[in-house]
């Protein structure tokens, strides 16, 4: 065979098999799974996908939340098995976040006859002096979501001089409200109660929330000195007030929320703003609606309040953050509100440098240490 002739040839078909190679690759990058797109959504790192964070068609997202809570869950998604790991690997505790030390599943007191449980985020360096408290609780329309996802979100807050807490608290498939605030209440107290073991400050402890969430940290702000949402989970000497209150995009007046055009559908039996009154349509009961509301306590002695809401919140409507920011500022509260326009029930705007400068401005300014 002539040589001349075959190099050629063999390097023809390399060069064939090299392109369809590298082209199947390219196609499979380009080509990304569901589950990529939903870490890429996943803007806060909580492996949890709220409607403002999806970038998917709206009836894509109705169909991939498969209980309804207003959030995808990226492990039922791609499958609740995960991937085998080496049995050293899947036996070893969850790494953290760089610069902080994770003390995990703390117990900070009793609701229904169970443990509570928090996970308390320290500066890696131990403080001369006592620091702040951050204390994060998370959303999931008050029946779903986890104390996990907080870790990110108090980690940054932690590595500017604060210590953090990320909670759990009863959902509504375990008990309806007060059992919420009951244990949102107990986790303040245990902090106060165990503040020199943590290394905080007692008077200067904040909360922050999303969704339910944010409602329930407005509801620690305005109801610090109301008995009767104390519950008796433990540390009953000590006080649940907070001196500071980031709520993002909650819920204040169930009232107005319900009646909302395009959010009527929140008042029917079985939404999760009934579940959290115990069932039944919510308009009418007008008992639980007052004990529920944040707007229900204000008074001149609330702390301060920052308020963040997106302008096409599909899930809770922008008027809620109005309502409160105006019953605070009319009861000589200080009270600010962010509205973001455009976005909606979470989501990357909530994540731009700028909200997260103007949430930690917000807490270095109001928890100065006491001259």
């Amino acid at each position: 065979m002539n040589h001349s002739f075959r190099l050629p040839v063999l390097f023809l078909l390399t060069l064939t098999v090299t392109c369809c190679w590298t082209t199947d690759v390219l196609a499979q990058r380009a080509r990304p799974t569901i589950k990529d797109r939903l870490e890429k959504d996943d803007a806060n790192d909580d492996g949890k996908v709220s409607k403002g964070e999806f970038s998917g068609p709206d009836k894509l997202f109705e169909r991939l939340d498969r209980d309804g809570d207003g959030q995808i869950d990226i492990m039922e998604v791609v499958g609740k098995t995960p991937m085998r790991r080496p049995e050293n690997v899947r036996n070893s505790p969850p790494s953290s976040p760089l610069g902080v030390e994770v003390k995990r599943d703390v117990v900070f007191g009793k609701g229904g006859g169970r443990d509570l449980k928090m996970h308390i985020v320290l500066p890696e360096s131990k403080p001369s002096e006592p620091l702040p408290a951050y204390v994060w609780i998370h959303g999931g329309g008050w029946q779903g979501g986890s104390k996990e996802g907080g870790i990110n979100q108090v980690s940054r807050i932690v590595t500017e001089g604060f210590v953090g807490a990320t909670i759990e608290y009863r959902l509504t498939g375990e008990a309806p409200f007060p059992a919420q605030i009951e244990d949102c209440k107990c986790a303040i107290r245990f902090l106060r109660e165990h503040a020199d073991e943590y290394g905080i400050d007692p008077d200067r402890i904040a909360v922050g929330g999303s969704s339910a969430g944010g409602h329930l940290v407005a509801l620690l702000g305005t109801s610090g000195d109301v008995k009767e949402l104390e519950g008796s989970g433990g540390w009953a000497e000590q006080s649940s007030r907070v001196q500071a209150v980031v709520d993002l995009y909650g819920p204040t007046d169930f009232s107005k929320f319900v009646t909302t055009k395009g959010f009527e559908s929140h008042n029917r039996d079985g939404s999760p703003e009934s579940k959290l009154l115990g069932g039944g349509e919510v308009l009418g009961n007008d008992e639980g609606i007052r004990r529920v509301n944040p707007i229900t306590y204000i008074d001149e002695k609330d702390p301060p309040f920052l308020i963040i809401h997106g302008t096409n919140d599909p899930v809770v409507p922008a008027n809620q953050s109005q309502l409160i920011h105006d019953a605070l500022e009319s009861a000589g509260v200080e009270t600010t509100l962010k509205l973001i326009r455009g976005a909606k029930h979470g989501g990357r705007e909530f994540h731009d440098p700028e909200i997260r400068e103007l949430i930690t401005t917000f807490l270095k300014k109001h928890l100065q240490p006491s001259e």
